[in-house]
Formats: C-alpha cells, structure tokens, sequence
C-alpha cells in the first residue's frame, strides 16, 4: 500500500469517527428535546440565561426541530455507510459489504443510539442548551427542506384526518404531581395543594355544604338577649336568620355588628342589622362562588333547591378548607371524619365525604350512586334509612351503621374483610 492510499485510508477512518460522532449528537439532539421540560426552561429563561431561551425558542416549533435532526442524522449515517463500505470493500474485497453492514450497524447501534439517547435522557435541558447553537445554524440551512417535509405532514394529517391530542387534562396534570411526589420533587403537602387546586374548579358546593340538619340559625323575632347566648355558646361569627321556617332565611346576623349595637347603641334592631345573603343552586361551582363571594364581599351564603327550599349553607371557610384542609380556631372541638379503631377498622362520620373516604381506604369508586356522603351513600344502597348493625359489603369493606336517628346515619363502622370474600353487592 503506497503512502496515498494509506493517507486515503486514513482520512476515510477519520471522516468515518467524525460522522460517528456527529450520528451520536443528532440522536441526542432529538432524544433531548423530545423530553426536554418546558417550564424548566422558561425559568431559566426569565432568569437571563441566552441558551435556554435559545433551546425554548427551538422547541416552539418542535416539527421544524425535528425534521432538521432526522435530515441531518439520515444524511451523516448514510455518508457513514457508504464511507465505510468502501474502506471495507477495499481491505476484504467482495465480502466487504457484508462486514461494512455488521460491523456499522453495531458501531451505530452502541455509540450513535443507545449512548447518545441515554445520556440526553439523564439531562434533556443541559444537552438541550448544549446543542441549540448548532441545530439553529444548520435548521435555518436546511429551510427549504423542512418546508418540503412540513407540506407533506399537513398533506398525510389530512388523508387520514390525524387530530392532535388536545389540552392536558386533570387526570394527566394529577398524574405528572403523583410522579413529581414519588421522585422526590415535591414534598407530600405540596403535592396534596396543588391536587387541591387542581379538582378546585370541577367540585360543586354540595359536596362541602354544611347540610340542612346541622344549620345553626335563628328566627327574626328571637330575643336580643337569645342572640348573645347563641354567639356566647358556639362561637360562631355569622348567624343566618329566618322568617317563619328555614327556607325562607332573610338575612345574615354578624356578632360584630350585634355587639356593637348591644353596647354602644343599647338598643338592638334585628331586622335593621341583617347582611343580605346570597341564594346559590346546589350544583353552582365552588370556584365560581368564590367570584360570588369577592364581588359581593360576603362570607356566607344559602345553598337552595329547585323548588327554592333550603339544602344548606357554605361559607368562605369551606372553600379555603377544600385547598388547605381543615382549619381550626382556638375555640373550634376539633372532630376528625374518619378514626383508626383498635380492631383494625374506621369509624367515619355520616357526612364525611364519600369520594374522600373511597380514596383514602383505596376503595373503587362507585359510578352509580349521586350520593355525596358515606351516610347517604349507604342510605342510597339499602333504600331506607338504616339502622345500627346494617349494612353492606362493597370493594373488600363491610359498611355498617354505627350510630344513627331516625333520620339520618351518624357514624359508619367500616372494616377490611378477609381475603376471598365477594367484594361487592352488587
């Protein structure tokens, strides 16, 4: 071999390692940005960081991206083969281009495709950065390219009607803040808000309601004197007031004004002190209450029925409570919905939360019911209102009553049964 063809030899290797080289950054290149986290980029974008926003603007048009980087990964993997076709063919002659294939596919396979993508993988936004200089220049090269290869995408996505995937949903954003929590990027509590504020909008006010049963209110014509006691006893701030019956609730009474006119004034007006309050359909949004709530500068409003009776009250306080959980005052009992017995079940109060309930013991939910508490879930399933020790089995969990009036469940009694027993009644 004279020193020309040695010099031939060479450089063929040498381009061979360079086309390598530049094969294992095309497939990075697309592995990167195809994982690259956006929202990473865009803070460090804001924070003046020119890579990254080079890198986002780049992602802006992802299959303008990506055709550069599957045209240019293409063109230096076929110069590759061919490359190394020749070189082969003239050092083993015919059985050259069968070795050129074997020995290319495995050089190509370990260090322009498993490595490459591997390591992008591992650090999308770093490579990402890294690469963006690069892929701009050669991207703007190979316009006229991209163009071709643009028209022949929306031609297929109209031949056979390719729709996109559309906005992200709830379950998929609950999903990604599941992930994020179990990688250790987010901290539990975090993870519990922004679930929170994530189901925020889609939850209706009678799923938090304080029920009609429960309502602590007065008639219009009570004594002052009654007034204080009730403020005195149970601590509350707001005190919705009726005409005749409950439905017709007139006013809210608030013990700062009550006060007030109790000891400054010494003459107390009842009727003349009341809030107007605002009427809400049980089905009204909590996110659109909380509108409500700002524009008329109220705490409190009455949750009403179709026929206008009433269903139950919500305050400002219910809402925060679905966000941050429960919130207690110095002079609040703190009374937990759902308790750890000894035997290894739940004691849980009647108007708990069924959905709450169902997803703490990581029981299926139950598509055919529109109750919205356990007690009235368990009322829905026996068709009467049931009294204490009945009960059924749903999901691997005997559901009893534990403590109940005649109109309504108490407290349920919920416990594990033993493997190989039916799981539901149905």
């Amino acid at each position: 071999m004279n020193n020309n063809d040695m010099k031939s030899t060479y450089a063929s290797i040498l381009s061979l390692v360079l086309l390598i080289i530049f094969s294992a950054y095309f497939s990075a290149t697309e592995t990167a940005f195809s994982g690259v986290n956006r929202i990473r980029l865009k803070n460090m974008a804001s924070d003046g960081n020119k890579k990254a926003s080079r890198a986002l603007k780049l992602t802006e048009n992802f299959d303008k991206l990506l055709s550069t980087v599957l045209v240019g990964n293409n063109i230096v993997n076929i110069a590759a083969s061919s490359i190394a076709t020749l070189l082969f063919t003239s050092f083993f002659g015919d059985a050259g281009a069968a070795i050129s294939t074997l020995v290319m596919t495995v050089l190509l396979l370990i260090f322009s495709e498993i490595t490459p993508k591997s390591i992008a993988k591992e650090v999308p936004e770093s490579f990402a950065m890294f690469s963006a200089p690069f892929i701009s220049v050669l991207q703007t090269l190979l316009t006229p390219i991209n163009w071709i290869f643009t028209q022949w995408k929306k031609l297929i996505s109209r031949l056979i009607d390719v729709k996109g995937g559309g906005a992200i949903t709830d379950d998929e954003l609950i999903t990604i803040v599941d992930e994020a929590q179990n990688e250790g990027g987010i901290g539990e509590n975090q993870g519990e808000l922004i679930r929170s504020a994530i189901e925020f909008s889609d939850l209706e006010v009678v799923h938090i309601l304080t029920p009609r049963v429960d309502i602590l209110a007065a008639e219009i014509s009570t004594p002052p004197e009654k007034f204080a006691s009730i403020f005195k006893n149970n601590h509350f701030s707001r005190i919705p007031v009726y005409k005749g019956t409950i439905d017709n609730i007139v006013g809210i009474l608030h013990e700062r004004d009550f006060y007030e006119k109790m000891y400054f004034d010494k003459t107390v007006d009842i009727p003349s002190m009341l809030i107007s309050v605002e009427y809400i359909p049980k089905n009204t949004k909590i996110s659109e209450l909380l509108k409500i709530f700002q524009h008329a500068r109220c705490h409190m409003a009455v949750v009403i029925d179709e026929f206008g009776g009433t269903v139950g009250i919500i305050t400002l306080e219910d809402i925060l409570e679905e966000l941050v959980g429960e919130i207690w005052d110095e002079n609040d009992e703190i009374i937990s919905e759902i308790e750890h017995c000894d035997d290894g079940g739940y004691i849980v109060s009647g108007i708990a939360s069924l959905s709450k309930v169902f997803e703490m013991l990581e029981i299926q939910e139950d598509e055919n019911t529109e109750a919205v508490t356990i007690g009235g879930w368990l009322t829905e399933r026996m068709g009467k209102i049931p009294s204490v020790g009945e009960g059924v089995e749903f999901s691997g969990y005997r559901i009893s009553v534990s403590e109940a009036t005649p109109k309504r469940v108490v407290y349920v009694k919920m416990i594990r049964l033993d493997a190989g027993t039916i799981e539901s009644s149905d």
